[in-house]
């Protein structure tokens, strides 16, 4: 089978290659799957450039976590998929269901990844995709979906009918939070770096108000933009993925008794982390690492209900793999990057 891989010894975008591997054979638990269609997580962009400092790579790695394709064989003791089945593996395998009390392997490093022809994995860690959507929009769910649906929905308080969120940048996790709050019947407010891409990602959201956008290049001073466009209260819920450069802001945004969702890091940024505003406001922070399998088949679910289409920026062919990451790189992308198997084979 064909897959994607990162050799140990050359960490970067020139160490992206495509080899030949064996064919792999499912376990008694396990399912195999043939991938149609994989997503890019910045994530990714930081393992590839040795800048994910929480794992090492000492072995050739098959890339990416996300991944979306048709179930090919069983193992002897699965129950839960049948051949022919669409489906996608969870991020972490295997995470079922309630706390996480310990960090389990996430696709992608330490555990192989999902860039190849075909990849086996636990039945508990792979769900049944929507119907309504194409291998290439599922392919966007596994980590951004999740991560979004967790901000918005589990973690804390879930989202409420006229609360106001404000989602910081216009990538998938942002957007597909934004999607899943217009959804429960909240207000959305996106903040970006150009007029372009606010004007792109608020295409997705019809039921929004386009005037609520931030060009926060344009308006450094972001925090007080919210606080006028909510009349002084502030955003009920902050999907915040600038780490520390932008948490004192999002403190300052937030209204009384608010929530925000911590998500992901960027290993450049830097900034005021005091927590002294969060306190005055009796406001709360939640970490969030992406969710459960149970959370994942929830947010299907909803999908399908409410006709959500995840944010798919730019589709791109295996033969330009390293052009999709450069692609990630250069943060023009609104929504989701994804590389497309299936017409290769």
């Amino acid at each position: 089978m064909k897959a994607c891989i990162l050799r140990k010894d050359n960490i970067s975008l020139e160490g992206i290659q495509f080899v030949e591997l064996p064919d792999p054979s499912p376990g008694p638990d396990e399912v195999l799957i043939r991938i149609h269609a994989v997503s890019l997580n910045y994530r990714d962009y930081l393992i590839v450039t040795n800048n994910y400092s929480t794992e090492k790579i000492n072995h050739d790695l098959v890339l990416l976590s996300d991944g979306a394709g048709e179930v090919v064989g069983l193992g002897s003791n699965v129950t839960r998929f049948q051949l022919g089945d669409r489906v996608a593996g969870t991020f972490f395998q295997v995470w079922k269901d309630g706390p996480m009390n310990e960090r389990s392997p996430a696709l992608g490093l330490p555990l192989p990844g999902v860039m190849a022809e075909l990849v086996t994995l636990h039945e508990d860690g792979v769900v049944r995709i929507p119907n309504s959507l194409s291998y290439e929009d599922a392919a966007a769910l596994p980590c951004a979906g999740v991560t979004a649906w967790n901000a918005t929905m589990e973690s804390g308080r879930s989202v409420r009918p006229g609360e106001t969120v404000l989602c910081l940048g216009a990538g998938g996790v942002s957007l597909l939070a934004a999607q899943f709050a217009d959804a429960a019947g909240a207000r959305v407010i996106l903040a970006s770096s150009n007029d372009e891409k606010l004007k792109r990602a608020y295409k997705l959201l019809p039921g929004q108000n386009p005037g609520d956008g931030i060009n926060y290049n344009d308006v450094p001073q972001w925090d007080e933009n919210v606080l006028n466009l909510t009349h002084g209260r502030g955003a009920d819920h902050i999907i915040e993925l600038g780490g520390a450069g932008t948490l004192a802001r999002s403190y300052r945004a937030l209204a009384f008794g608010g929530k925000i969702a911590l998500i992901g890091f960027r290993p450049d940024s830097a900034g005021d982390c005091n927590p002294w505003p969060l306190m005055m406001k009796d406001g709360r922070i939640h970490g969030v690492g992406v969710g459960s399998t149970r959370m994942f088949e929830d947010m299907n679910r909803a999908i399908e209900v409410n006709r959500i289409k995840p944010p798919v920026d730019r589709v791109f062919a295996c033969s330009e793999t390293v052009d999709a990451f450069r692609y990630l790189a250069s943060g023009t992308s609104v929504g989701k990057i994804v590389i497309r198997f299936a017409t290769e084979r």
